[in-house]
């Protein structure tokens, strides 16, 4: 395979959005930045460079906005609210910079939230932004150049992850020399679809893990009729589905790749596969497509799916497997660490395992990016302090050395999906794969690795050695074991999703590019008439809806769309 070129590299992004505002005095030098300590040279004074994590003198205020999901590791205290996250708090006392929120929602009503503030003109300083709003406002000219900020700034580590990918995603995010964001990326396999599944309702009907869609249909028929729990009561169903059908999680994109169907990545937005000529086709509208709507409605009609599928959100989904309710659902490697832990938690009995998707005639294929995306920082070209962003971003990455291990734990208020802006080791999930399994076969009793990793190996071999001993004394039994299962172990989220891509069990989404003009223009109708007509198909109205959808999707614009896409293809992918 060809290395794809540094140049040519385009990053997806998620739907998920934070906004971030910062404001310091005046000046040539960015107001409150570390004063200069100059040293001598020959002929003269030069001065000091710059220090990633230099403390302001003044204090330098930062306001954001937030869409927020609850904390993911169920130590935290409850009823802590965004503003009490204890990182907040150490970025004080260690930078001076402080964060206000000028207000803070539930994620799944963010979008909504953030189009009203944009639409009034009132746009933050820093945001964090998904591929579609981050090209808006870069043709609007809003954004600032972020060259210098990043380079005086950048800690070692955070340029050492921005370029551990040949610096593809900074090319992509950068215009006329100009860097104008600082991209978060991932192992692209990290979307690789799973199929989790509760071993103990299999073993209680004396089934085997399905294999085929067929088997799959059997065993979820088998978990509404046949009383997988042994409570007495009819009380349970197959699938767990949340209302976006194509989402972040709790829905149904694995279900789909199971029937060689590959609608979407999870945003709504058509995913782009070969079609065997050299072109790109829209995944949302092939007849595999329509096959898995019928499946679905079937199911629907069974008990399979929820009857209030429609009215559920994410939250809702998580309340049902919490709770017992279901024994199905598909997505990605994280879920034993939230929510199939808080199961595990309630039900003692509760065994959640990983298979390989079911596929028509065997295990399936899942839908894998070329690249993973999760979002990318950008600043108002209005802000007067751009490098208090890279510095926020230098905090985070410096609170996983050793030396705060017993620091910033959940059960003391640290809450690490709440805090932005934050860049990861683009390849932490494989460090702490490698890094625990080492340490379990050297049958050591501590992490050795020294670097930023530390803190994120340490818990997780930490957990690893409590959940292998029954011991609780520091966490519960779910928590340990959802560290240990989507982490570490070789059956588990990412153990068997590293078996997927060696074995090549997948189906690229070759579109990289940022989107297009059309894509910007009418993404949303086309994601709206998508969702309703599928809704509908899948509660019972006629299959063929579908090809109505199919012309009218063409026509609305995706014929636009699919040209637009494949000039994209022809000239700047790498094949």
């Amino acid at each position: 395979m060809k290395r794809i070129k540094p140049w040519k590299m385009i990053l997806l992004a998620t739907l998920s959005l934070f906004v971030i505002s910062a404001c310091s005095g005046q000046g040539k030098e960015p107001a409150g930045s570390q004063p200069q300590t100059e040293t001598k040279e020959e002929g003269g004074t030069a001065a000091a460079p710059p220090d990633p994590l230099g403390k302001y003198p003044e204090t330098v205020t930062v306001t954001e906005v937030m869409g927020f999901n609850p904390p993911e590791d169920p130590r935290t205290p409850k009823g802590i609210t965004p503003e009490q996250n204890a990182y907040l708090k150490d970025l004080k006392e260690m930078l001076n910079i402080e964060v206000k929120y000028k207000w803070t929602v539930p994620s799944s009503q963010f979008s909504q939230k953030f189009s009203l503030a944009l639409a009034s003109g009132d746009l933050p300083d820093i945001l964090e932004l998904d591929g579609k709003n981050f090209e808006k406002l870069k043709k609007q000219g809003m954004l600032a150049d972020l060259t210098e900020a990043y380079n005086d700034y950048a800690s070692p580590t955070l340029k050492k992850y921005m370029e551990s990918d040949g610096g593809f995603a900074m090319k992509t995010y950068s215009q006329d020399g100009k860097q104008l964001g600082i991209p978060a990326f991932e192992d692209p396999f990290l979307s690789t679809q799973l199929l989790w599944i509760r071993k103990d309702w299999l073993d209680n009907l004396k089934l085997e893990p399905p294999k085929t869609m067929d088997e799959l249909e059997m065993v979820a028929k088998a978990f509404v009729q046949q009383d997988p729990d042994q409570n007495g009561k009819n009380d349970t169903y197959g699938l767990v589905l949340q209302k976006n059908l194509f989402f972040w999680g709790f829905d149904a994109r694995g279900f789909f790749n199971g029937f060689g169907a590959y609608p979407s990545m999870g945003d709504g937005q058509t995913a782009w596969i070969q079609d065997g000529s050299g072109k790109l086709i829209p995944g949302l509208i092939q007849p595999e497509v329509k096959t898995a709507l019928g499946k679905l409605q079937s199911w629907y009609k069974e008990g399979i799916l929820d009857k209030e599928f429609a009215l559920k959100d994410e939250n809702k989904a998580v309340e049902d497997i919490t709770a017992g309710k279901v024994g199905i659902s598909y997505g990605e490697w994280w879920y034993p660490n939230w929510p199939l832990n808080l199961n595990v938690d309630k039900d003692p009995n509760a065994n959640w395992i990983a298979i390989q998707i079911p596929g028509l005639d065997g295990p399936g294929k899942s839908l894998v990016p070329k690249i993973r995306g999760d979002k990318v920082y950008a600043v108002n070209k209005k802000m007067k302090n751009p490098e208090a962003a890279i510095k926020m971003i230098n905090f985070y990455i410096e609170m996983g050395n050793k030396e705060y291990l017993n620091q910033n734990q959940a059960e003391k208020g640290y809450v690490y999906n709440w805090f932005s802006p934050r860049i990861y080791n683009p390849a932490q999930i494989e460090t702490i794969y490698t890094e625990v399994n080492k340490a379990l076969e050297a049958n050591q009793t501590e992490i050795t690795l020294d670097d930023e990793n530390y803190k994120n190996v340490a818990d997780v071999f930490k957990a690893t050695k409590d959940y292998l001993a029954g011991d609780t004394s520091n966490a519960s039994k779910g928590v340990n074991w959802g560290q240990y299962f989507s982490r570490a172990a070789k059956d588990g989220g990412w153990g068997l999703t590293r078996q997927i891509k060696e074995k090549q069990a997948f189906v690229n989404h070759e579109f990289y590019g940022l989107p297009t003009a059309t894509q910007v223009e009418k993404g949303a109708q086309l994601d709206k008439l998508m969702q309703e007509t599928f809704t509908k198909i899948i509660m019972g109205s006629s299959v063929d809806e579908f090809d109505k959808f199919v012309a009218s999707w063409k026509s609305l614009g995706g014929d636009e769309i699919t040209q637009e896409v494949n000039d994209w293809y022809s000239q700047q992918a790498v094949k």
